[in-house]
């Protein structure tokens, strides 16, 4: 579980067009007064060490950033901020390294290619691009390598780009920088949608070509290819949440906790423009209904690989609605269809093929209607599939 502290809520110095909380911001859920007790007593309950999350964290006063690290340091031994990197300075370097804060930049490429990440003053968003770019390596050389997130759009990952993605990729690769995670374009408005979005095969053949070029670089790893393959073995110890059957109402990968100490859900599966508070009890009436909804109407049924892909998210979801499976299913189907291939080529069984795919997804749906999660890699090693396997 991710523990993350908002103390700004979806405050941010960019103007991103296709940012995810746009709807928050649309409803004017933006901005709130902030308790560093009381997130701080939030965040004691949640358990375990958090990651400062907005909108953009480092526009909490400095001091107030130290406060939060210093008890965070002090109890955890570790800290973690996910930041666009334009604010970045002198004295925020000083409490990453004083407070063994871990680093992670949202940014989609070099110059024009990140122009959709959008500066609220008009003229400045190449600087600020620049800026970002700035401190990612100083981030290599004064501390530690940051993780980068990526989203893919028409503006990085058309056909005519990606040659200028990949000499950027490498920049990254010689800081020493290890995690690239890459995003599909969470559609929130038409308006995104006709400019931004990629199209099925455009979005298959740029993540394809990342994929491709992992083979030459030395640090940099792609965790997206790798959680689908992985997913295709049975294991999902380490896949990100997007493949984790997540209910909206109480998102179990994500803790949120905002400014005045309140619960929250992860952001993406939020499209009201409201922080609702957890659920009392996880659901997986979504997925339980996907498993039975033919396709035309949304849902999964049939899918071989239903197992590992679970609808998606929920927050990508056709018509925004969560009961439906994701608007990106031709591509995970292409991507996994692939995959699947590779696998079958190196002499495996992927789950998908297994003779124990259904003993595994009756298993998978009986946890799921008593309201239990469904790991795979605990419901192959049950005995029935162990069998059929």
């Amino acid at each position: 579980m991710s523990l993350e502290l908002r103390p700004l809520g979806v405050s941010c110095n960019l103007a991103c067009r296709y940012c995810y909380q746009q709807p928050q911001r649309d409803a004017g859920n933006f901005r709130q007064p902030y308790d560093l007790d009381r997130m701080k007593a939030a965040a004691a309950k949640g358990g375990g060490p958090f990651v400062l999350f907005g909108g953009e964290p480092l526009l909490l006063p400095v001091a107030d950033l130290e406060e939060l690290w210093r008890w965070g340091f002090e109890r955890y031994g570790r800290n973690s901020v996910q930041t666009n990197g334009v604010l970045v300075g002198d004295e925020h370097m000083r409490l990453f390294r004083q407070y063994n804060v871990d680093v992670g930049v949202s940014v989609d490429g070099p110059a024009e290619l990140n122009d959709a990440r959008q500066h609220r003053a008009a003229g400045k968003t190449r600087a600020a691009t620049a800026k970002v770019h700035d401190t990612i390596a100083r981030l290599a050389r004064e501390w530690r390598p940051p993780g980068v997130i990526v989203t893919l759009h028409r503006g990085n990952a058309v056909a005519e780009h990606l040659p200028r993605m990949a000499e950027w990729v490498r920049e990254l690769d010689a800081l020493g920088v290890r995690g690239v995670r890459l995003h599909l374009l969470e559609v929130e408005d038409d308006e995104v949608r006709a400019e931004l979005v990629l199209s099925a095969r455009e979005n298959v053949a740029a993540v394809r070509f990342f994929t491709g070029l992992q083979r030459e670089l030395k640090s940099v790893r792609f965790d997206l290819v790798e959680d689908m393959t992985q997913l295709l073995r049975g294991r999902d110890g380490r896949a990100s949440c997007v493949w984790g059957a997540c209910d909206p109402y109480t998102t179990p990968a994500v803790q949120g906790v905002e400014g005045n100490g309140q619960s929250s859900n992860c952001g993406r599966t939020n499209k009201d423009g409201v922080d609702f508070t957890k659920a009392d009890a996880v659901g997986y009436e979504r997925y339980l209904m996907l498993h039975q909804t033919p396709r035309e109407h949304g849902g999964c049924r049939g899918c071989r690989f239903f197992l590992m892909c679970k609808g998606q998210c929920p927050g990508t979801a056709v018509d925004g609605d969560w009961r439906n499976r994701t608007e990106h299913c031709d591509i995970w189907t292409e991507l996994f269809t692939g995959l699947e291939a590779d696998l079958v080529r190196a002499g495996e069984v992927p789950l998908s093929l297994s003779p124990s795919r259904e003993r595994v997804e009756a298993a998978a749906l009986a946890a799921w209607a008593e309201g239990r999660s469904a790991r795979l890699e605990v419901l192959t090693r049950e005995p029935a599939a162990q069998g059929a396997a």
